[in-house]
């Protein structure tokens, strides 16, 4: 029975199918909390944790609930530069999130533009382009990217490069694919014989009807580019040391783990594995919501 007949409009439909699930829905809600915490930590933080003219030395690894000198109270403690932790993760997640958001949207406008053009041309270029796609599946994620950034360098236009060009691959298999499928129906025959030109026919007519499945992989990518972005930054090949995300200031509390300095690693962990969660999460209902054979 269609939306109008029952009187439900198609977005409440994909709320109320989405909302189901009460994981997702505290899934959902906690991502909406990490983004909102994240876009306003300039307002929330009490600290620029880059700002070295706010940092004191003389404040560094400070336990949780501990007060300085100057009298401030750092609720998660500091780091060994002095930096609050609160303050570090709040910025750390706009530097994650970003650099995962902004990586996977140029990754997906890539591999969907990639995609498309394999499925509608076929022959000898889709061959091609799913060799090269088969090639680049084949080598860990890991790493194609440390062997970018050891060329590269470090920077956040390197990381988000290095983020493209892993990602890529996936988008377009998954669009060709469908796009496959959606070429042997007739709309498509009837764009073609109304001399439609290419562009149009990819872009206005097979184009929408493959964007369900590429929303479920998009966003699975996110929390997959964060994690890689953090393994990196961790390992030293990430971000610069004077912008730390999550897995630069995991990394840099590493050290002190066995001091017993444990919350300068382990906060950061708890955001990062939150954040993800709460991404995969979404992702998984997304999928049930969007196939409907599996709902």
């Amino acid at each position: 029975m269609s939306a109008t007949l029952t009187g439900t409009s198609p977005a409440r439909e994909f709320a109320a199918n989405f909302a189901q699930s009460r994981i997702a829905v505290a899934g959902f809600a906690a991502l909406c909390l990490i983004l909102i915490v994240a876009v306003g930590a300039p307002l929330i933080s009490p600290q620029n944790p880059y700002d070295l003219a706010q940092l004191d030395i003389m404040d560094s690894k400070l336990a949780p609930g501990e007060s300085s000198a100057s009298g401030a109270t750092y609720v998660l403690g500091t780091d060994d530069q002095g930096r609050d932790m609160f303050s570090a993760i709040l910025y750390g997640l706009r530097i994650s999130l970003g650099v995962g958001v902004l990586s996977t949207v140029a990754a997906l406008a890539l591999g969907l533009a990639i995609g498309l053009i394999a499925a509608y041309a076929g022959g000898w270029l889709d061959a091609l382009i799913m060799r090269l796609v088969d090639l680049q599946l084949s080598f860990p994620s890991i790493l194609i990217a440390l062997v970018l950034l050891a060329v590269l360098g470090q920077g956040v236009d390197k990381i988000i490069v290095a983020l493209i060009t892993v990602q890529w691959a996936y988008y377009a298999r998954t669009v060709r694919g469908n796009a496959l499928v959606e070429k042997r129906k007739e709309y498509v025959d009837a764009a073609v014989c109304l001399a439609y030109s290419t562009p149009r026919v990819l872009f206005r007519h097979i184009l929408p009807n493959c964007l369900p499945p590429l929303i479920v992989v998009a966003t699975v990518q996110v929390a997959h580019a964060i994690a890689l972005e953090a393994t990196l930054s961790f390992l030293g090949l990430g971000m610069p040391i004077t912008s730390p995300s999550l897995g630069l200031l995991i990394s840099n509390g590493f050290t002190h783990l066995l001091s017993g300095k444990y919350w300068i690693s382990f906060f950061p962990g708890i955001a990062l594995l939150v954040t993800i969660v709460s991404i995969n999460l979404v992702g998984v209902q997304l999928r049930d919501v969007l196939n409907p054979r599996l709902r």
